[in-house]
């Protein structure tokens, strides 16, 4: 019986040797923070606190879902704020 192993698909990683990634946003965690997913080979990236793209490794993925809990929290009570401050 013959083992297979899971090897990332040929194609799309000798596509993107070739021609470079295509990234696309896969996540918005704030305004300045983005997940990208490359559409061929599935590749992750996130923006660092510098700004530049890194790798989403685990860390950098409960960092970001830290910061995107933060966020919303954050967007909610701004909402509120502004419906409680138009009724007065």
């Amino acid at each position: 019986m013959k083992k297979t192993t899971t090897k990332p698909p040929f194609i799309p990683t000798m596509y993107c040797n070739l021609f470079g990634h295509d990234y696309k946003v896969s996540k918005k965690v704030t305004y300045h923070v983005k997940e990208y997913t490359c559409s061929h080979c599935k590749k992750q990236l996130t923006t660092n606190s510098n700004g530049n793209l890194i790798e989403l490794t685990p860390k950098f993925k409960e960092i970001n879902a830290i910061l995107e809990r933060i966020h919303s929290k954050r967007i909610e009570r701004s909402k509120e704020n502004l419906v409680t401050s138009s009724i007065y």
